[in-house]
């Protein structure tokens, strides 16, 4: 028995033509953005956003970099203190 959800969201037809893509990677796509959205906002993990978007987690980890972001986590203060120092 399985412990996932299904999550359908309408959208209209010519979505599709507009961004000349099939449903299956639409689909795909969308489930990535939901995923890194949801790691970047710091509300889950790394193995989490993956499970989320149908990836591996190294795979994911390396999506990351597209949307100008890193797998490692790491704070505003501790960039500056870092920069500072270099």
């Amino acid at each position: 028995m399985s412990n996932e959800r299904l999550l359908t969201i309408p959208y209209p037809e010519d979505l599709l033509l507009a961004l000349n893509e099939n449903e299956d990677a639409f689909a795909q796509e969308a489930r990535l953005l939901l995923a890194v959205k949801l790691y970047e906002m710091g509300r889950i993990s790394t193995g989490m956003a993956a499970r989320l978007s149908g990836m591996r987690r190294v795979d994911f980890m390396f999506a990351l970099g597209r949307f100008g972001l890193s797998p490692i986590a790491v704070e505003d203060d501790e960039i500056d203190e870092d920069m500072r120092h270099a």
